[in-house]
């Protein structure tokens, strides 16, 4: 799927997306703390949306949160994210979803560091590097 084509059907994640993926995009799951693929990667590149392959951050905005999760303090294109509160589980966060394909991404934290003070923490499930050489 390209950006600002149609969301695919269920089935057809299903066939595109790992158990993980599937899980954690379209049924807003979170993968475990220190297992995803990202959480300790510095390669340089722009991580996509696995589901439709939209740009959504820089490895120059990201960083060591020491969390467990891909942390960025900034998005590469706000236009390409939406953030919407999420008070699931007791708790009060912001949810990151991906604008064109709506697949659940994390969520976003004020703890982060300058010049945003933002922390996107991010699910690795829900991301695609493109490394650049």
């Amino acid at each position: 799927m390209s950006e600002n084509q149609q969301p695919l059907s269920d089935e057809e994640y299903k066939k595109l997306l790992t158990p993980i993926q599937y899980e954690v995009t379209r049924n807003k799951a979170t993968e475990r703390a220190f297992t995803g693929e990202y959480w300790n990667v510095t390669d340089s590149g722009v991580y996509k949306c696995i589901c439709c392959e939209i740009e959504l951050f820089s490895s120059d905005t990201k960083f060591d949160s020491m969390c467990g999760w891909p942390s960025f303090f900034d998005a590469l294109d706000l236009k390409n994210i939406v953030e919407e509160s999420d008070t699931s589980y007791g708790m009060i966060r912001t949810e990151v979803t991906c604008k064109n394909c709506g697949a659940h991404l994390g969520h976003v934290f004020p703890d982060g560091p300058a010049p945003t003070g933002l922390r996107y923490c991010i699910n690795s499930a829900s991301l695609n590097l493109k490394r650049e050489y």
